[in-house]
Order: structure tokens, then C-alpha cells, then sequence
């Protein structure tokens, strides 16, 4: 399947291209949209086996890559939450004709959050895997030492050890300080919409304890909360993609 392209102009950034696939139903009805982790693409376990999901289902499905990932255009270290908080609602408007499943993964888990409260009529469903929800904060910021900080504050970018990138995620000053501009831990998450919310407990990168907070916050009375206690952060195992397949079964046929 080839890879397409929206357009978005923003200033600051000039234009940029979001690069996208999408699998359309044999019968229109709700789709499903992956949205990736950080520094992911497309292209990965998760998206890769819902898009063959799908196909098998003939669910309308689409997949595609942040600014500053994968095939889409942008520098990544410009990249700031409230430049990608547009792009789900970017390919929602332009290329999702109705309403949508999102699929949030770590990264994708935060900004899907996002989407649903700024797109309330396109947004059907939730379904957040280890969602990374406050992470410039409280998985950045807060777990950063205080040479780590002070580095960040007078150079402006640093590099955090992953073991997801050899090189380290680098991480922009700009970045942190855009992002306390959208957390969303410790006060109400106005959604009144099914959110199911699946987490491993050996999960080193997003701990767990982070998905019982925004179950809590969360003011839909449809959410649910798996944990999974041998998982861990990916969550790309055949059974734990299973898992994720039932899951969203099981929300595709659920009331709104």
C-alpha cells in the first residue's frame, strides 16, 4: 500500500507533510486510526498487525506518522506537544470521513487524549496502550538529574538514555516547557466516551501506576483498565497483540 501525504501550514513551520496510509472498509461504518509511540513510525509490530486486522475485517483503518517521524517532514527536535496535538485531528478532518476508534500507544496514548477533547464528534472510542499521558513531565522532567536539568536549561537539548535508541531520545527545552501547557493528571478529563486502557506491569518506561491516575481522572463512566503482569513497555507479542485485538473487537461493537 503506498504512502500519501497531507499538508499542514503552520506558522513557525512552514509547510509539512504528514505521511499517512489507509485501508478503506468494504462498507463504510467507525473506523479505527493508530497513533504511534514516540520517535515510532508506522511501520512498527502494533500498526502493522492492525492494518492486517483490519483488512481481514474490512474496518476502515488508518495509520500514520507525527511531524518529525517516519516519512512525515520535520525536523524532530522542533517537534513540541502543541504542534503535534494537530496532527490527529489534522488526518481526523482530512481524511477520516467518520468517527473513529483511536488507537493511542505510550506517546500516541497523550496525544489521543488530546484528539478526543478537541474532536468530540469524530472520536468515538478510546483504546490506550501504556499510555504515556503527562510525559514530558512526570516521565521526562521529574526523572531527570539535577546535572541533567541544568544541561537542558543552559544548552538546550539533551540526550535520554533509552534502550529503544542506542543514540538516546533527544529531548529540546522547548519541548518540556511547551508540554506543561497540556498535562492532564490531577484534575478532571472531561470524556464521555468508551476508553479501555491496557498496561503491562513490567513496563520500564511508563510505569502502571500512571494508567490507575488517569483511570481516575477520567469522567466517563465506560472505562476500563487491564493490566498485564508480565508485559512490558511494547506490548508487540502475538498474545499481547491479542489482547489488543479484543479489546478493540469489543469497542468497535460497543455503544458510544
Amino acid at each position: 500500500m503506498s504512502v500519501q501525504f497531507l499538508t499542514r501550514d503552520e506558522p513557525g513551520f512552514g509547510p509539512q507533510k504528514i505521511a499517512y496510509q489507509q485501508q478503506d472498509a468494504v462498507e463504510p461504518g467507525l473506523g479505527v486510526v493508530f497513533c504511534g509511540g514516540f520517535r515510532s513510525d508506522m511501520t512498527g509490530t502494533k500498526a502493522q498487525a492492525l492494518a492486517e486486522w483490519a483488512r481481514a475485517r474490512a474496518t476502515p483503518f488508518t495509520r500514520f506518522d507525527y511531524f518529525g517521524h517516519g516519512a512525515s517532514t520535520g525536523t524532530f527536535t522542533d517537534g513540541t506537544m502543541s504542534y503535534w496535538r494537530g496532527d490527529i485531528p489534522k488526518v481526523l478532518d482530512e481524511v477520516c470521513p467518520g468517527p473513529q476508534i483511536l488507537v493511542g500507544s505510550s506517546f500516541g496514548g497523550w496525544l489521543s487524549l488530546m484528539a478526543a477533547l478537541d474532536r468530540p464528534e469524530k472520536v468515538a472510542g478510546l483504546l490506550l496502550i501504556a499510555p504515556a499521558v503527562d510525559m514530558t513531565e512526570r516521565l521526562m522532567w521529574d526523572r531527570f538529574s539535577e546535572k541533567a536539568r541544568e544541561k537542558l536549561m543552559r544548552e538546550g537539548l539533551i540526550y535520554d538514555p533509552s534502550e529503544y535508541d542506542p543514540e538516546g531520545y533527544p529531548i529540546s527545552q522547548a519541548l518540556i516547557e511547551d508540554g506543561r501547557h497540556h498535562l492532564m493528571l490531577g484534575q478532571s478529563i472531561e470524556l464521555d466516551i468508551p476508553v479501555r486502557i491496557l498496561h503491562g506491569q513490567k513496563d520500564d518506561a511508563v510505569p502502571w501506576q500512571l494508567s490507575l491516575e488517569l483511570a481516575e481522572q477520567l469522567t466517563s463512566q465506560n472505562v476500563e483498565l487491564q493490566f498485564l503482569k508480565d508485559g512490558d513497555h511494547r506490548l508487540s507479542e502475538p498474545a499481547q497483540i491479542d489482547k489488543i485485538i479484543n479489546l478493540l473487537d469489543a469497542l468497535l461493537g460497543a455503544p458510544a
